[in-house]
């Protein structure tokens, strides 16, 4: 069986790359002196693999590493070991057995903030529930399998559930969207609602990952 942690992805390290992220992993691994199952071959190497990687700039608090922790080292020592041997922003706040299988991972619930540092327009909110509440929002997706290097998707049958609320400066959309096959990035909603509404375009948009649930809207681990 094996063997997960739970991390979160804050600060300066949200521009970690993917891959540098699991080059990060594993010479943290080796720093910790944390020992883990190695790919078979020629080129044996600390075998990780991340969950739905995350696009640079992205901030997250349920990252999921999967990996195989051999006999002789206590889970419970793993995650302050880890985080040790990690670059700040990066935290390790579980280790367990993987007892359920990554494609039962469904949903992800993404925190969006439309920044207006100079006043939000009271006329964003009805703009982002009229956008979210059509039948059909589709957009063009980038495609390395289509020869026209895009693809055509309809981003409202991705979205589980969404909810907006507003301050003084800020709009927060929070919604629950597919994460995998197809999984939905929430860059398209903020691209979709910039070209429907110029007019509103944000001055900045953060994006936080708080949660990623099964197909019945529980949490998955």
């Amino acid at each position: 069986m094996a063997d997960r942690l739970l991390f979160s992805k804050t600060g300066r390290a949200r521009y970690i790359s993917h891959l540098d992220l699991m080059r990060t992993f594993q010479r943290a691994f080796a720093r910790a002196k944390i020992p883990i199952k190695h790919t078979e071959g020629f080129h044996p190497h600390p075998f990780v693999s991340i969950a739905l990687p995350l696009s640079v700039g992205y901030s997250s608090e349920c990252e999921i590493l999967e990996f195989g922790l051999l006999e002789g080292t206590d889970p419970e020592t793993v995650p302050a070991r880890l985080t040790a041997a990690m670059p700040e922003g990066i935290t390790v706040h579980q280790c367990y057995p993987a007892q359920r299988k990554l494609k039962e991972l469904s949903y992800v619930n993404y925190i969006m903030n439309f920044e207006y540092p100079e006043g939000r327009p009271q006329e964003c909110e009805p703009a982002i529930a009229q956008l979210l509440g059509r039948e059909s929002l589709v957009v063009e997706k980038k495609s390395n399998k289509s020869k026209k290097g895009y693809t055509e998707v309809d981003l409202i049958p991705l979205i589980r559930e969404w909810n907006v609320e507003c301050q003084s400066d800020t709009m927060t959309l929070s919604m629950v969207v597919s994460a995998q096959n197809p999984g939905l990035n929430p860059e398209l909603i903020r691209a979709a609602f910039c070209r429907e509404y110029p007019q509103f375009a944000p001055q900045f948009v953060t994006f936080h990952r708080r949660e990623v649930l099964d197909a019945e809207g529980n949490l998955f681990r």
